[in-house]
């Protein structure tokens, strides 16, 4: 996996003047672009939309800074207009061209990215592969923004919502794997910036057949492989810490990848102040 991120960074520095065809690109380095898209955000902290955009950015200062006609060095980064150039320009460098051309800067570089596997100050993976019937995942949903590091308090907000007997009785439901509570996260692109929408449901999983309450929302998961973590530890820094080590350490090292679906927190144990928690993280993946 490793070598085919870095594949892929050479190949955005091929393509910084038009579109790349991300699709072609992960046939050819026998992955998905679900997969590839989703390590390289893990790995490099952006998505890669982010990441060309910046590349972009950082090599077209160099032409705006000698002077060459703006229309030109639009057109060469796969720009329509001096007008949506210069805007894309700012939101990189902070200001348009025509200032940094004046003053020099400021310019804001994006060094090219390189992925290095080290086993280094590794994250030791308690973790198992679970082959699940289609099964369906019901509870209370909402829309919440994504953020990547510390509790999203948009999600805290909506379960804090819920009675302690809901909580009871959506425990209560639960007739199969994932067991007990459930927090499901669904609908996020792979490359998703921080700040994007996603499904957040707050529930339990039942069996295909298990009737579902009218007042609750149900998620439908069809049958498949799951890779599972156990954590436990400080909540949620052990479970967000087990989350990122998904990406550096256990992909890389193993012969599956992720595949579309929810992303599954079952809670097995959380302490009465919430400080500390015994939870499971199932993501859906399929052999590599």
């Amino acid at each position: 996996m490793i070598s085919a991120l870095n594949r892929l960074v050479d190949l955005v520095e091929e393509h910084l003047g038009k579109e790349m065809d991300v699709s072609a690109v992960s046939r050819e380095l026998a992955t998905t672009e679900y997969h590839l898209r989703r390590m390289f955000s893990s790995l490099a902290g952006m998505p890669l939309s982010e990441y060309v955009r910046r590349r972009r950015m950082t090599v077209a200062a160099g032409d705006v800074v000698r002077g060459d006609d703006l229309l030109g060095i639009a057109v060469r980064y796969g720009y329509g207009s001096a007008e949506a150039f210069g805007r894309a320009f700012r939101a990189v460098h902070g200001a348009g061209p025509a200032e940094v051309r004046r003053d020099g800067g400021p310019l804001r570089t994006q060094p090219q990215i390189r992925f290095h596997l080290t086993v280094e100050g590794s994250t030791p993976m308690d973790a198992r592969i679970a082959d699940r019937p289609e099964i369906r995942l019901v509870g209370h949903a909402t829309r919440v923004p994504l953020i990547h590091a510390g509790a999203n308090p948009h999600i805290q907000e909506f379960v804090a919502g819920l009675s302690t007997s809901e909580h009871q009785r959506l425990k209560a439901l639960s007739d199969t794997e994932p067991a007990g509570l459930l927090q499901v996260t669904h609908g996020i692109e792979p490359d998703a910036p921080e700040g994007s929408e996603l499904t957040y449901l707050h529930g339990a999983a039942v069996g295909r057949d298990t009737p579902v309450p009218d007042d609750l929302d149900a998620i439908e998961v069809p049958a498949g492989k799951w890779v599972v973590f156990r954590t436990s530890g400080p909540y949620p820094e052990a479970l967000q810490t087990a989350w990122a080590a998904t990406a550096t350490d256990w992909f890389p090292s193993n012969p599956w990848r992720l595949r579309p679906g929810p992303s599954i927190v079952a809670m097995l144990d959380l302490a009465a102040d919430f400080s500390t928690a015994t939870c499971e993280l199932w993501m859906p993946v399929e052999p590599a």
